[in-house]
C-alpha cells in the first residue's frame, strides 16, 4: 500500500509548500513528512495494516509562518484501508476557515 497527499492553498489557488504531515496507523505513528514545492508529499510505500489511518496536517503552523490566522490549528483526515495493496492518494483543499477532501487517484 503507498499512501500520498496534495495540499493546495484554495485562497492563494496556489501549491502549500511546506506543510507537515504525519501519517499514523490506529495510534501508531507509520512516517511523517513535509510537503514539496508542488504541495506533495508521498508518505510511504510500504505495506501496512487494515483499518483506520489517520493523516495530521500541520495547518495552524504553516498558516501562522505566512502571518495569517487561521481557524484550524490542525487538520485530521480519517480513512480506512480495506485495501492493503491499493494506492491512496487524499487530497487536502486548504484555507484559513475552511477544508475540503475526497479520495484521489
Amino acid at each position: 500500500m503507498s499512501v500520498s497527499t496534495h495540499v493546495l492553498d484554495a485562497v492563494a489557488g496556489r501549491p502549500a509548500a511546506g506543510v507537515a504531515v504525519r501519517l499514523f496507523a490506529g495510534e501508531d505513528l507509520v512516517t511523517q513528512g513535509v510537503t514539496d514545492a508542488d504541495g506533495r508529499c508521498r508518505l510511504t510505500e510500504e505495506a501496512t495494516v487494515l483499518g483506520p489511518h489517520r493523516l495530521v496536517f500541520a495547518t495552524g503552523a504553516w498558516f501562522a509562518e505566512r502571518g495569517t490566522t487561521a481557524f484550524w490549528p490542525e487538520v485530521t483526515l480519517t480513512f480506512t484501508v480495506a485495501e492493503p495493496a491499493a494506492h491512496h492518494h487524499v487530497p487536502l483543499l486548504l484555507s484559513p476557515f475552511a477544508y475540503s477532501t475526497y479520495r484521489g487517484s
